[in-house]
């Protein structure tokens, strides 16, 4: 007898609790996309889990309907390591912020990405904390003003893109709240990879850092001013699919127009598997002169973590076998307090 296979929808995924976000921050619109993205995978709802550490952006568990540990302050990796190691046939999320994954959180994240743990990371970034009501972050740009550098910030921001590709991860994509069809096709694919899925999200702050993607993020200038990642496929981008990226003499990136001599031939053709430095050379690109990449950077095989701990214990207990925890405990030297 065949058991039916029930249908899930986004309803299936949402809590019965309000959601407590200031209104029009774009954590609703990663939700929204989050929730539609999950029944379409082909995995039971009691087969996900979501793990975050603290900030707006943890409060995710929340309002999934699904298991969930909302963590302490950047460990977020560590439990969910734990969860994904003895429990490998789950589908294993963390939600964290700029702040929780990349200052407290940072050695827990770089140590994720160069074990490749089949989990996949959602990288709120809003380039500010907001939770703690408006600080400068790890992502902020040098000379932000905030309540904590209110003559300007003298650091120089974290690349998380830069940092984790430095870290040997096997996925890495970067997707923004508002493009909702572009991040849910991301999102699907952070999915079928196996091993650490690291997608960046940019995420408008609209009461502590409202605009801060204003650039690339409205519908006026999106097109002009983003570069959709395909893969094997020429960096193109703008309204009209006219423009280009190619080197320049000094093997630098540059955007040109199509015409004029210029052709598809002349730029640069998009590979997930490409160098560090094309993938670096990627990262580093920004607005007023080059648009922000958008999609998948990279996305290459290893062996994930949880597979190898797992392989490394059977072969073990097939040699000495199954072992026994009380001898183990009462072997070597013992005492006994009275």
């Amino acid at each position: 007898m065949t058991t039916a296979i029930t249908k899930l929808t986004k309803k299936d995924f949402a809590t019965d609790q309000e959601v407590r976000w200031c209104p029009g921050c774009g954590d609703y619109a990663i939700l929204s996309a989050t929730q539609q993205v999950l029944p379409t995978l082909g995995i039971p709802r009691e087969k996900f889990v979501i793990v975050s550490g603290i900030g707006c952006a943890s409060r995710f568990p929340y309002y999934m309907n699904v298991f969930g540990f909302h963590t302490i302050h950047g460990r977020a990796p560590a439990v969910a390591t734990g969860v994904k190691v003895t429990n490998p046939d789950l589908s294993v999320w963390i939600v964290s912020g700029d702040g929780d994954a990349l200052s407290i959180g940072g050695n827990h994240l770089i140590h994720l990405m160069r074990r490749n743990v089949d989990v996949n990371v959602m990288l709120f970034d809003n380039r500010i904390y907001g939770l703690t009501k408006g600080q400068f972050s790890p992502t902020s740009e040098c000379g932000k003003k905030t309540k904590s550098t209110p003559y300007g910030s003298v650091d120089r921001p974290f690349d998380p893109i830069a940092l984790v590709l430095g870290a040997g991860a096997t996925f890495i994509a970067r997707g923004v709240d508002v493009f909702t069809t572009h991040l849910k096709e991301t999102l699907t694919a952070a999915h079928g990879h196996h091993g650490t899925s690291f997608v960046q999200i940019y995420q408008n702050c609209n009461i502590f850092n409202d605009g801060a993607f204003n650039d690339f993020r409205e519908k006026a200038n999106r097109e002009d001013n983003t570069l959709p990642l395909k893969q094997g496929e020429p960096l193109i981008f703008g309204k009209n699919q006219d423009r280009g990226i190619r080197l320049n003499e000094g093997q630098r990136p540059e955007a040109v127009g199509l015409g004029n001599g210029v052709t598809e031939k002349d730029l640069l053709v998009h590979d997930e598997q490409g160098s560090l430095g094309y993938l670096a050379m990627l990262a580093e690109m920004a607005p007023p002169d080059l648009p922000v990449p958008i999609g998948v950077f990279r996305r290459i095989a290893r062996p994930a973590f949880e597979s190898s701990v797992r392989t490394q214990i059977e072969e073990i207990t097939a040699e000495k076998g199954p072992g026994d925890l009380r001898s183990l405990l009462y072997s070597g030297n013992t005492w006994e307090v009275e």
